[in-house]
């Protein structure tokens, strides 16, 4: 008895019974993945780089030895605020690319249900799955700990912040994976997976409390407070708990005026939310499984499993003299106009996309009543919301082109029939622009309609329509070499999402610190000059006005072209570089098609 009592105290301490064999399995694997060393070295290297950057900015500051001990406090809140919230964003994408995949694999392997077989229960499934990924984003996490150790001696940092910010970061990115992990058992496509991860988090802790502010301005201003009602909207949000936190290390006198929050609520209230997300899960991944352990494997549900009966009838009645289907035109392009641009579960993405739209036009209705709409800040920020989510999905759709069809075991006889590279890679590219297209209606159709109505002056279209025009081609291009380097969708996607975040945003911030350093920053705020996002404020506040017959000066960052002659010319030069550089990258594509097929 004692012997027994003793091997259930030591399962229970192991942790075991919670995470079963599934999270053993996916440590081996993932100990064996090239991919998870490089994203370590590459996570650390930046770090370094940046640390190594502002240290020697604040070095090269003259004067006495007091000024130059306030400017190493200076640099180590500085520092420290850049590594909290580099790992608090990087470690929340990864964890929404490494975990879409994660319920998914195992439907799409028929391996699922053959676990079912098994003393592991879908408990054990989920929660090895998910603390399998969770601990290489933990050792991301962990390895950032000797830089904030080391740099929180220079001073100014206290350790509430330093320990209050890793728990707002793991709670998010259980928050995060948990649902990933629940969406990836709806579909297995990683992108779309990914897709609608983030559009959920974006409506969640940003659309959703824009209309209840809104709608509090318009409605209830005088009945609630503005601490009040910030303080319930800003709560539960890990982005704004830890603006305010990193607000109150960096002017600790500005801590009056913001709402109130915990950090120890808010980490409450996050794996509250990810326990309800885990609980959904555990019961879908069962009846998935049990579904597919019965050889019902492409039905999810008994409604569809009797539609289906009822249509099929007995098997002597079958017609199997159906004709085929013929292809008219290239192929490649037939094939890629054949997927379903709703994908397969039709009514549910018309129900959220009704559910979207339905949101989107409360807000324009809710600005209107404010009379904002006329503020080229307001136009500002749809732009900029919009430009996201198109580059979003003009990321992640290319870098799925080629994988998907290596992961399916399709590309191979492609390759083998007379299909030559050029046409595969010319229907690739018209099937991204199908998928793409449709989502960057929001930015242009924004910029069409309230320059109809007078708010916007119409030579922006014009220049939004050049401006995503290269963005299309050179992430397009980019993510079909990427599709074409790596086997598994979801290392293309990241590396797709690692370009455009170096280019726009990692080398902008190098090319500044250095430009701090060498007092010539000339070259920076040139570059910043072909950031899209950049392009997209320039033109709206330059064409968005109180009097829209007329035209703004355009204020570039590193250049004086004030006037729209000049600036079309330069956006002209950017898409030329841009598209030439897609193009360089689709040509590298084409040559890779046939290495590395298995």
């Amino acid at each position: 008895m004692t012997t027994g009592l003793i091997n259930v105290v030591t399962e229970f301490v192991k942790l075991s019974w919670l995470t079963g064999p599934i999270f053993d399995k996916e440590l081996r694997v993932s100990s064996r993945r090239r991919r998870n060393y490089v994203l370590r070295f590459a996570y650390l290297a930046l770090m370094t780089i940046f640390l190594v950057l502002v240290w020697l900015e604040e070095v090269q500051q003259s004067g006495s030895s007091v000024y130059r001990i306030s400017r190493m406090a200076r640099a180590g809140q500085t520092i420290i605020m850049f590594i909290i919230w580099f790992q608090f964003l990087a470690t929340q994408l990864v964890a929404v690319v490494m975990l879409s995949t994660s319920i998914s694999d195992e439907i799409y392997n028929r391996t699922l249900g053959l676990l079912m077989t098994t003393p592991v229960n879908s408990f054990q499934i989920v929660m090895g799955k998910l603390f399998s990924k969770l601990l290489q984003l933990i050792l991301l996490l962990a390895i950032s700990l000797p830089l904030l150790a080391i740099v929180r001696v220079f001073g100014g940092v206290p350790w509430n912040y330093v320990v209050s910010s890793l728990c707002i970061t793991l709670t998010a990115v259980i928050f995060v994976g948990s649902l990933s992990l629940f969406f990836s058992t709806f579909s297995r496509r990683a992108y779309i997976v990914i897709i609608i991860t983030i559009l959920t988090l974006g409506m969640v802790f940003a659309l959703i409390p824009l209309l209840i502010t809104l709608f509090w301005r318009a409605n209830l201003q005088k009945i609630i407070s503005e601490k009040i009602i910030f303080s319930i909207l800003f709560q539960p949000n890990p982005y704004a708990v830890l603006a305010f936190s990193t607000e109150a290390m960096m002017s600790p006198r500005m801590g009056g005026g913001m709402p109130f929050y915990s950090w120890p609520l808010h980490c409450g209230i996050m794996l509250t939310a990810s326990a309800v997300i885990l609980v959904v899960s555990v019961t879908m991944v069962r009846k998935v499984a049990l579904l597919q352990a019965a050889g019902q494997i492409n039905i999810s549900s008994r409604k569809s499993l009797f539609r289906k009966k009822a249509v099929r009838g007995p098997a002597s009645q079958q017609d199997f003299s159906t004709a085929p289907r013929r292809v008219k035109g290239p192929p490649v392009i037939w094939k890629e106009l054949r997927f379903p641009l709703l994908g397969r579960r039709k009514r549910a993405t018309l129900i959220g996309i009704f559910v979207c739209l339905s949101l989107l036009l409360i807000t324009y209705l809710l600005c209107f009543g404010e009379g904002i709409l006329d503020d080229e800040g307001t136009h500002i920020l749809y732009a900029v919301v919009f430009m996201a989510l198109g580059i979003l999905f003009t990321i992640i759709y290319p870098a799925t082109s080629i994988t998907s069809e290596k992961e399916s075991r399709s590309w191979p006889l492609l390759l083998t029939t007379t299909i030559d590279d050029r046409q595969i890679l010319f229907g690739k590219f018209v099937g991204i622009l199908c998928r793409c297209l449709p989502i960057w209606i929001f930015l242009l159709g924004h910029v069409i309609i309230f320059s109809l109505a007078g708010y916007i002056h119409p030579v922006a279209i014009i220049q939004i329509g050049i401006l995503v025009a290269w963005i299309v081609v050179f992430l397009s291009g980019s993510g079909l070499y990427f599709s074409s380097c790596f086997k598994r969708t979801t290392t293309a996607v990241i590396m797709n999402f690692a370009l455009a975040a170096a280019i726009w945003a990692i080398v902008p911030l190098l090319l500044g610190l250095i430009g701090i350093i060498t007092h010539e920053g000339d070259f920076a705020e040139a570059y910043m000059d072909t950031n899209p996002f950049v392009h997209a404020v320039v033109i709206i506040d330059a064409t968005a006005n109180e009097n829209p017959v007329k035209i703004g000066s355009y204020s570039w960052i590193g250049s004086r072209r004030s006037d729209v002659v000049q600036s079309t010319s330069w956006m002209l030069t950017c898409l030329a570089g841009y598209m030439l550089l897609g193009a360089f990258f689709a040509w590298r594509a084409k040559c890779r098609f046939r290495r590395d097929i298995f």
